[in-house]
């Protein structure tokens, strides 16, 4: 789960992971977190997600990280659109385009701003067990007084599957994020021809939390 791993997922595009669209639960849900379009948003480990786009519709400023070049460098052309490129020392380079802004980096070290709001569908999942408190303190770092959280989780049994993505259960959620305000929104259980389905896990879930931080 280092760096080369991520590194070699996107040179060898074994990005799974990966969705071809929006992803559903985000236009159903973000709204309901009652945000304004001057508020900033954060995704962690955005790759190259059309989520970034849909969100700067809704927004001025999004900024994502992502360690890989390869997905920064596919969502901008993908798009045809052409970034600004900024190359800002210790291994980050700031790519912008309108409302979206991508540091390519290290996501623990990125010099990012606090924002409003943070999505995270991809990123918690994307963490073994012994990486989570980490990258939550860090993630919380990232977040305004009072800011909010969408966060999406996975729940399957996690011997059935090697991750990532992992599966990350209720309880850890509450603990990861302990004193925030921390509301379970919803569950989307799986049926049978889900692909993880028909590669034999028991059962497959996908959550979705809001979490608020304190003021």
């Amino acid at each position: 789960m280092d760096a080369e791993f991520w590194h070699s997922r996107w040179a060898e595009n074994r990005i799974g992971f990966h969705l071809n669209d929006t992803n559903p639960v985000l236009p159903y849900y973000w709204p309901k977190l009652g945000l304004q379009r001057e508020d900033t948003v954060f995704v962690p480990m955005c790759g190259k997600s059309l989520d970034l786009t849909w969100l700067a519709e809704k927004h001025h400023q999004v900024t994502g990280v992502e360690l890989s070049e390869i997905a920064v460098r596919a969502y901008f052309a993908e798009h045809l659109y052409l970034p600004t490129v900024t190359a800002l020392g210790n291994g980050h380079t700031l790519y912008e385009f309108d409302e979206v802004r991508i540091y390519c980096g290290d996501y623990f070290t990125a010099p990012v701003q606090p924002a409003d709001a943070v999505y995270d569908r991809a990123a918690l999942i994307a963490m073994p067990e012994s990486m989570r408190q980490s990258y939550v303190q860090r993630l919380l770092s990232l977040v305004k007084p009072g800011g909010k959280i969408m966060l999406v989780t996975l729940d399957y049994i996690q011997e059935e599957m090697a991750g990532p993505p992992f599966s990350v259960e209720a309880d850890e959620v509450r603990s990861l994020f302990a004193g925030c305000e921390v509301t379970h929104i919803a569950r989307q259980d799986a049926d049978e021809s889900h692909p993880r389905r028909q590669q034999g896990l028991s059962r497959f879930a996908e959550e979705v939390w809001f979490i608020r931080t304190p003021v």
